[in-house]
């Protein structure tokens, strides 16, 4: 796999990056089978790694940490988790303060059995900390060369550009990468979010370039629809009662059709029209099995043409996203009516 930079960084990584959210109790409890498909992913040439402490409650972390200790290829390995999801029962352990930040760190490290993270991502915003001091932690825990860079996380565009302008007026690091939800069925980072990354030079990592599973080949008109572990964490993201779930369903069923013309899956069609925008740097491709590893190496070579893109854009126009869940973020502003309400 011919390398990409990762953003500023001075990084080097593979087109696609490895995502472990499956490996653990969330998707594959399998330990072994986990060590075995990071194994695989390393020897197709993937040098990109992405997990996070929440995945599993640390187990994700565990499974990296147990393959990249046998395998011998820490140091080639460009590894990537992130901090900020609900860790304890402790209201404490979990968000973007400084308090938990520079305590949750060092058991990822541990976890990961490394001595260093090359990439720590705060997962989501947290509108009650202030950024500064998010990233003030961030900056000492990279002076002191427990992580060599930091990023952030579905991030709306302007809490963005609010850390970058928080960096430079006190002086401190700043967010080289974002990880977006960015595929077929979720267009809506095109407006603002990737053109705001490509100003400010940072690395896009996106997350589930899959839809979630809806471009699996899986979900198809007429047919009943496949159960998984995600959907039985967040089943109104797939319950088909819903109108906008109704018309993902309408234009996976066009998309496929055009992979079926273009003779590739509709797996590949996906992951090679994320890795076509010029922002991208490499999609997390996030198996359970080893068996869907496989259907998703090789995406990287395959390269669309103008003529592809323009329907893609037929069916899902530009910046287009379905529902507000996509987005995977929920501002507190919306999601709490006492915020947006003189009562």
């Amino acid at each position: 796999m011919d390398p990409r930079p990762l953003g500023r960084t001075g990084m080097q990584v593979s087109p696609l990056c490895l995502g472990t959210m499956m490996l653990g109790a969330w998707g594959n409890p399998d330990h072994d089978d986990g060590v075995r498909i990071v194994h695989r992913a390393l020897d197709a040439g993937i040098n990109f790694i992405d997990t996070a402490d929440v995945y599993s409650r640390g187990e994700s972390e565990e499974i990296v940490g147990k393959a990249l200790a046998a395998d011998g290829r820490r140091d080639r390995v460009i590894l990537a988790t992130k901090v900020h999801g609900t860790m304890g029962e402790d209201p404490n352990e979990r968000g973007n303060s400084r308090r938990w930040i520079v305590r949750e760190v060092e058991r990822s490290l541990r976890r990961l059995r490394t001595d260093w993270i090359d990439l720590y991502q705060v997962h989501r915003p947290e509108p009650d900390t202030d950024v500064e001091e998010t990233l003030a932690a961030l900056t000492d825990l990279q002076r002191a060369g427990k992580i060599r860079a930091f990023g952030c996380s579905t991030f709306p565009a302007q809490e963005i550009v609010e850390a970058q302008w928080a960096s430079a007026r006190r002086g401190l690091g700043r967010f080289v990468t974002e990880q977006p939800p960015y595929s077929l069925l979720v267009r809506g980072v095109e407006r603002d979010v990737l053109p705001t990354c490509q100003r400010h030079g940072m690395g896009v990592i996106p997350w589930s370039p899959l839809a979630g599973g809806w471009l699996s080949g899986r979900w198809r008109a007429g047919r009943e629809a496949p159960g998984s572990t995600r959907a039985e964490r967040i089943p109104a993201y797939y319950d088909l009662s819903r109108p906008e779930n109704q018309r993902k369903l309408e234009a996976v069923e066009q998309l496929a059709r055009l992979a079926e013309e273009l003779d590739v899956t509709l797996i590949r069609l996906a992951i090679a029209f994320v890795l076509a925008h010029p922002a991208v740097t490499a999609p997390i491709v996030g198996p359970r099995t080893m068996e869907q590893l496989e259907s998703q190496l090789g995406a990287e070579e395959l390269t669309l043409s103008a003529e592809t893109l323009d329907r893609i854009d037929a069916i899902v126009p530009p910046g287009t996203s379905f529902s507000a869940a996509d987005a995977g973020y929920t501002p507190p502003a919306i999601a709490d009516a006492s915020l947006r309400r003189r009562v």
